[in-house]
């Protein structure tokens, strides 16, 4: 649970541990996986969409909207197996949901093999079920495709990192897209609206700034 009080949230994470994923329904998160993928329908202007899951999406917004192209970044909910999920709910590991966001792109100006050049360079790739102490099943990496040209290039992308780093030891899931559930008003734009808040200065800045020294050729000229 992200609380606004820094000393409180890094002494949660001392005392109470990882989130208790032990409950999910294995057999209802494989037939997510299995299913058929989902052709979004485009936006106006020619623009795209695109989700990817990744920890916190407060800290996955922040990044996705600091590259050039994406238009817009919403957090929400995505890969699970129950319907309306809500914030409280997906944090029960129940769910099968994790924290998604929904990127809204010009194919024009960045393609979706960058994005997803984007989602594997901002991340630790293997980490499962989680990123740093966020940990439990929502908050873990789901990259999701809605066509097989999608799907082949995640493939390609996933055995390269995986000769790099060591068979087999990245954490993504790669999921055919279903439907992306718009998470509650107040995550959104998080990291930018509250920039004071402990977790946004301990947790989601630091790993923007990593993402951005990384990709300097990405990042808008307003976010550096």
């Amino acid at each position: 649970m992200k609380i606004t009080n820094l000393f409180i949230f890094f002494f949660s994470l001392l005392t109470l541990g990882a989130c208790q994923t032990s409950n999910t329904d294995n057999t209802k998160q494989v037939k997510v996986m299995d299913a058929k993928p989902v052709m979004v329908k485009a936006t106006k202007e020619g623009l795209s969409k695109a989700y990817f899951a990744s920890g916190c999406f407060w800290c996955v917004e922040a990044i996705y909207e600091s590259v050039k192209g994406v238009k817009e970044s919403i957090s929400g909910y995505s890969g699970g197996h129950t319907k309306n999920p809500t914030y409280d709910s997906s944090n029960t590991g129940k769910t099968g949901h994790a924290e998604a966001v929904e990127i809204i792109y010009d194919p024009e100006v960045v393609s979706f093999s960058t994005l997803v050049d984007v989602y594997f360079g901002s991340q630790d790739v293997t980490q499962v079920n989680g990123q740093g102490n966020d940990r439990g099943s929502q908050y873990r990496s789901i990259i999701f495709y809605q066509n097989a040209e999608q799907k082949k290039i995640i493939d390609d992308k996933v055995a390269a990192l995986s000769k790099e780093i060591a068979p087999n030891k990245v954490a993504a899931e790669v999921m055919p897209f279903e439907k992306f559930w718009l998470g509650e008003d107040y995550h959104q734009d998080f990291e930018r609206l509250h920039p004071d808040h402990g977790y946004i200065r301990a947790v989601s800045v630091p790993r923007l700034k990593r993402f951005q020294a990384k990709f300097p050729h990405l990042i808008k000229e307003d976010s550096h």
